[in-house]
């Protein structure tokens, strides 16, 4: 298999070569690095800012594991099929389940610190869909840049694992087999490597993050345009359920016109006992789901939506002025830092939230050891698609999936390589170059794309309120094949390159989520708005075809 589309750039201008390049420096993507390192590979980490700066630092909650007294890894796994509305690959959650205890100790033995109490075990709290404590956090409410610090700083000592900083991804390399064999890739820097340059490689994995600044207001951060997931469809890979894109129940509302990376509020501040309120007092999950604020996300984020639609309100509010000053300041300092930066205080006052853009329970579809469909892509972390999370993310179970499914890549890779089974591969340059350029949009086209995607494909779906989004998308690819005819084309640059990443992976979401006719998990039509397992329990399937368009097919039940 040739890969057929490629985004428009220029030649490379420079080479490199290891073993595996890996895309991404979150929990998924250094702990692949670190892996491979054990088995003797070389290991490129390749990241578009600095190491620190993907989604992993940001997470607040924390990672789930059964690690407590009575808990048990069958109770996880009940939880997370729960969770994810029949939708769950139960293997690979159970996978999830029973090595996640140990791979949380092997990173506390790579150096994180989680909160320990008096007795020096390891503090656990509750989350939404968890019927225990099973969720270890580090700092009150900064697992995300604990994990992140220590995982870099593990992988910064390595010598044999090389580090691209300021790096966009932009398209797979493959071989005459179809294998793949590094990918091209723009340095945002100055030196040697400076500009499109190319990765020789024996095997690639993506652990790119998330897609979540294809929407207006989102918690991801602004590196979070869906790099990976486009890569992936161009390289002729399949994705899976890009329409379930969980909504975060409670981001800080800072205004009604607000974008781009949005402050989040825990889930962990609902797990100690905040209550979702009304302007008016009222505790509205009350009644509706037997764990009240704490049922699964989507619950939460369907329930403040209607109350919002109700009340003709632009937020509702979270309630924790009960824990008093020293609970805020020990258990959350983050939150309560960021809360008093916008001008609110959560020790005297309701914190005002709406929910946003926040996880991609979809991505590019992968087996139980992290391959995908291109035969040496891998993928891990929130890029992929494991079938763990199914139709809605179990919270805290994100940073455990990049961790057990980074493991797992690791340990295939080290396996071909002791088999002979990964040699190093010759790029296909007659294929690459015959690949079609796909026409940039320019780069205002993102706050276009983020505007049609909130308005059309956001908590709230309809058929008309996709067909609206779709015809937009549509339009602004028209402009950009336009401009390519009059010989007036955007000039290929980071910011043309994100808008093309966000357009395809915008204009895949839409279509899967204008087939998938019912509500379940994440995915809310108010024209379907029951589950319908008879038509519905199966996953749809996204590939590019000759051209260029997403098509999603149903996948056999």
């Amino acid at each position: 298999m040739s890969v057929t589309h490629r985004l428009t750039a220029p030649a490379p201008g420079w080479t490199a070569a290891t073993d595996v390049v890996v895309v991404g420096s979150g929990v998924a993507g250094l702990t692949v690095a670190l892996n491979v390192r054990k088995a003797g590979l070389r290991a490129m980490v390749v990241t578009k800012a600095v190491l620190d700066e993907g989604s992993t630092r940001w997470a607040q909650g924390g990672i789930a594991a059964a690690l407590g007294e009575g808990d048990t890894p069958e109770q996880h796994l009940d939880d997370t099929l729960v969770a994810g509305a029949g939708l769950c690959d139960e293997e690979a959650v159970r996978t999830l389940v029973t090595e996640g205890p140990d791979a949380v100790r092997r990173l506390i033995a790579t150096g994180a610190l989680f909160d320990r109490g008096e007795d020096g075990e390891i503090l656990l709290t509750r989350e939404g869909g968890h019927h225990r404590r099973r969720i270890a956090h580090a700092g009150g409410d900064a697992t995300g840049a604990e994990i992140s610090r220590a995982l870099v700083a593990a992988v910064r000592t390595d010598p044999g694992i090389e580090l691209i900083e300021h790096a966009l991804v932009l398209d797979l390399l493959t071989d005459t087999e179809g294998h793949a064999a590094g990918l091209t890739l723009h340095v945002m820097g100055e030196g040697q490597r400076d500009g499109v340059g190319a990765v020789r490689a024996r095997a690639v994995v993506l652990a790119t993050g998330g897609m979540g600044q294809v929407f207006s207001a989102t918690t991801n951060p602004a590196v979070s345009t869906g790099d990976g997931v486009a890569l992936a469809l161009r390289a002729g890979a399949a994705v899976t359920d890009l329409e379930f894109v969980q909504f975060h129940p409670t981001p800080l509302w800072v205004g009604p016109d607000a974008e781009g990376q949005l402050p989040l509020i825990s889930e962990a501040v609902r797990g100690e006992g905040a209550h979702l309120v009304d302007a008016d007092g009222v505790r509205f999950m009350v009644g509706q789901h037997e764990l009240a604020e704490l049922a699964p996300r989507d619950i939460v984020a369907k329930a403040i939506t209607r109350r919002m639609q109700e009340q003709g309100a632009d937020h509702m509010f979270l309630d924790g002025r009960h824990f008093g000053a020293e609970m805020w300041e020990h258990r959350f300092p983050t939150i309560l830092a960021t809360c008093r930066a916008h001008g609110i205080d959560p020790v005297t006052a309701p914190i005002p939230i709406a929910p946003a853009a926040h996880y991609a329970s979809g991505g590019v579809r992968t087996d139980p050891r992290g391959r995908t469909s291109v035969p040496g892509l891998y993928a891990c972390g929130e890029v992929a698609c494991t079938g763990v999370h199914g139709a809605n993310r179990l919270a805290s179970n994100s940073l455990l999936e990049g961790l057990v499914f980074a493991e797992r890549i690791a340990a295939d890779l080290a396996g071909r390589h002791a088999a002979g089974e990964l040699p190093e591969r010759t790029v296909d340059v007659a294929a690459a170059r015959a690949a079609r350029p796909v026409p940039l949009p320019p780069s205002e086209a993102r706050a276009d794309i983020q505007r049609l995607m909130s308005r059309g494909a956001g908590v709230l779906r309809s058929a008309t309120s996709m067909a609206d989004a779709a015809a937009g998308l549509a339009l602004i690819a028209e402009q950009a094949h336009s401009h390519v005819a009059e010989e007036k084309p955007a000039d290929p640059r980071v910011e043309t390159w994100e808008a093309a990443n966000l357009l395809l992976v915008a204009t895949a979401l839409v279509a899967a989520a204008a087939q998938r006719e019912e509500t379940r998990g994440c995915h809310w039509r108010e024209d379907f708005p029951e589950r319908d397992d008879a038509h519905w329990r199966r996953h749809l399937i996204t590939t590019l075809a000759a051209s260029g368009d997403p098509v999603s097919t149903p996948e056999e039940q």
